[in-house]
């Protein structure tokens, strides 16, 4: 079995509870802050399956991440406007799951926006021109998208299109399948903020999820137990800048090229981390309309509007 680069200088911290310890396994992946944490019997085995998460990490971030030029979204990028590029079938569900939000959002989750933040420096205080957000708006569209069996094309050139809105929910999740299959019932995956638990403390307790406040840096607004499941937050604090009085975040509506303004966070509690990640970012891009497409939907929100009011599912 292979090791991931950082494997050796990340931390393992064991801590003493029965038969079984818990194992906690610190790195970086995805240019985010990462955590891993596993019931086991021994410091070995433990490692083991940490190398075999991490490796996974690794892999889809290699296969699918639009900073690799190698990567399959890369190559896809790279021919848009000339030629099909053919894809296994784990792409080819993830092209279906982003189809099911493009329809499920009513175009507002779209994997071919990112080309709008050629637009958008959120380093510095300035708004694009509208020029440019109209001539990049023109190459945004998954109704444009050409598929067929194992192929895509994009047919503008220019066009890309990007797993960023779901692609580290998409690792979390697959990162806490195989720890599961290893026999992992208590611990949890937490990918820069996405979280999927496997499963309870030692003694049974739940873990104790925080959501960050969105408007103090390093607080927590609320905490939630979670025996079970996942947890991820969409909000606008994480790449911004505030230009008169009015806050421009990097979550962009491909109807208008310009910043979500209505919420300052969402999160969400769902079986899977990806399901909880997509649904966050929908209810962001939806504006005044996200809670009740919330409600409506079923799922379990804890959602900030701009006045700072939390909303809460049931209240």
């Amino acid at each position: 079995m292979s090791q991931p680069d950082n494997f050796k200088e990340a931390s393992i911290t064991p801590n003493h509870a029965g038969e079984q310890e818990l194992f906690r396994y610190q790195f970086k992946a995805m240019a985010s802050p990462c955590e891993l944490v596993v019931d086991a019997i021994s410091e070995e085995q433990a490692m083991a399956m940490f190398g075999e998460a991490i490796s996974e990490v690794q892999r889809i971030e290699a296969k699918f991440s639009r900073y690799l030029a190698d990567s399959v979204v890369s190559r896809v990028n790279a021919s848009a406007g000339e030629a099909w590029i053919e894809h296994d079938e784990e792409t080819g569900q993830l092209l279906d799951y982003a189809n099911a939000l493009f329809e499920m959002s009513d175009g507002l989750f779209d994997i071919t926006s990112g080309v709008l933040r050629r637009a958008w420096n959120f380093k510095e205080p300035k708004l694009p021109a509208q020029s440019l957000l109209d001539s990049l708006l023109n190459l945004v569209g998954w109704d444009k998208v050409v598929r067929k069996q194992s192929a895509i094309k994009l047919p503008l050139a220019g066009m890309e299109i990007d797993f960023g809105g779901f692609g580290k929910e998409y690792a979390t999740d697959r990162a806490a399948v195989l720890l599961a299959n290893h026999g992992v019932k208590h611990g949890y995956v937490n990918l820069g903020g996405d979280l999927r638990v496997i499963g309870p403390k030692l003694d049974g307790q739940p873990w104790q999820m925080g959501i960050p406040d969105p408007r103090k840096n390093g607080m927590l607004i609320a905490s939630i137990p979670i025996i079970s499941g996942a947890l991820a937050t969409s909000g606008d604090y994480e790449k911004y800048f505030d230009l008169n009085g009015k806050r421009y975040c990097h979550i962009i509506s491909p109807k208008t090229g310009m910043p979500v303004n209505y919420w300052q966070s969402v999160s969400i509690l769902a079986p899977l981390t990806v399901a909880a990640g997509s649904f966050s970012t929908i209810a962001m891009l939806k504006q005044e309309e996200g809670l009740d497409w919330l409600r409506e939907s079923g799922a379990n929100y804890l959602a900030i509007d701009q006045t700072g009011a939390v909303k809460r599912m049931n209240e």
